[in-house]
């Protein structure tokens, strides 16, 4: 009976032994820093501080979906980039020939340098969009709503590319 206990106990090891290198996320990295630099605003139209947003929206999503140590300087990983496009788009008419839904798109163009592994270097454009009632004003709660919305997106899209190995 001692022996099936003993038998039983180092099965029962080995199996929550194996499940200790993976990751539910799919994150595989042996990097330990990140540094997440300002990502400037660069698009036609300036929307105030989403340059800001996006780079603390960046880094948050980085955290909360890695152990890396976030850094200023000599990180194993960098993210650097800009917001590119900001843009407003008319999506369907009424009769009267105003908009009854409008588009928010913003892109983002990222530059990832892993100091491990430089072949995992890239420089992508990301984007995504968000519709919302064409009546409504694109400004306080409704901005920042459709605006995190889209930043979730992105910043999820951004982990996917450069650290997710799926």
């Amino acid at each position: 009976m001692k022996a099936v206990k003993i038998v039983l106990f180092l099965l029962l090891s080995l199996s929550f032994y194996g499940c200790g290198s993976y990751s539910f996320t799919g994150i595989q990295t042996d990097a330990k820093t990140v540094q997440v630099k300002y990502f400037q605003n660069t698009a036609a139209i300036v929307e105030p501080g989403i340059e800001r947003t996006f780079t603390n929206k960046l880094q948050e999503a980085i955290q909360n979906q890695t152990s890396l140590g976030l850094t200023n300087s000599n990180a194993d990983l960098v993210y650097e980039g800009e917001i590119v496009d900001y843009r407003i788009s008319p999506m369907t008419a009424t009769a009267n020939y105003t908009a009854s839904q409008n588009r928010l798109t913003i892109s983002v163009l990222v530059k990832f340098s892993n100091a491990k592994k430089e072949e995992e270097n890239f420089e992508k454009r990301f984007s995504f969009y968000q519709d919302y009632e064409g009546d409504a004003q694109l400004t306080g709660s409704k901005l920042t709503e459709v605006v995190d919305f889209i930043f979730t997106r992105i910043t999820q899209d951004i982990i996917n590319e450069s650290l997710a190995k799926w």
